[in-house]
């Protein structure tokens, strides 16, 4: 399989980098913590603390910079300060040539995505684990955390996906007039609320 493949997992094929090293580094860097700190530190309240911290700055740096950056994908939180009502807001950037956004580099998806779906399946398995194992139950607490913050992004990136995906399809449905693409956003919108 040569190099210059699209999409082969070669970070060097990335169009950013950085961030996807950063991303993935945040990633597994909380993942491979928890496991040393079991294996070989045994010390619950240092582990806990350095897991949280990568944990945190993985939920942010995904949230805010890598999704934008490797998908074109954000999400946020908005409370209606009148009502109280949450609900999420999905933002995706244009990918096609003709509107002026950016194509998508399909290495940086295939890792994002594979990304996204790996960690908290090993997360899952390592709460079996612990369940299993009864002398480390103590240290779900840490799993229970990470389990929260990674499918929360995974769900959230998931949503945005499929909103981007059903918006486009249906702005294009109205051949590209602003007042019908803005009606079929919004439609789409209230189906994902």
């Amino acid at each position: 399989m040569p190099d210059n493949d699209t999409g082969a997992l070669n970070w060097r094929l990335s169009a950013h980098p950085v961030t996807l090293l950063t991303f993935l580094g945040f990633r597994l860097g909380s993942l491979l913590m928890y496991l040393f700190g079991v294996l070989f530190i045994r010390n619950f309240i240092l582990v806990f603390i350095i897991t949280l911290l990568l944990l945190s700055l993985d939920f942010y740096y995904l949230k805010n910079i890598a999704g934008r950056r490797l998908v074109g994908l954000r999400w946020w939180n908005e409370v209606d300060t009148a009502t109280g009502d949450s609900h999420w807001v999905f933002e995706s950037r244009e990918t096609q040539a003709n509107t002026g956004g950016g194509i998508q580099n399909p290495t940086d998806k295939r890792f994002f995505w594979m990304a996204m779906y790996v960690v908290p399946v090993c997360w899952v398995a390592l709460a079996v684990l612990a369940i299993v194992r009864l002398q480390s139950l103590i240290w779900l607490v840490t799993i229970v955390i990470a389990l929260v913050l990674t499918i929360t992004n995974t769900v959230a990136f998931s949503r945005c996906d499929k909103f981007s995906q059903a918006s486009g399809w249906a702005g294009s449905a109205f051949s590209g007039s602003g007042l019908a693409r803005g009606l079929a956003g919004n439609m789409v919108g209230r189906f994902f609320k």
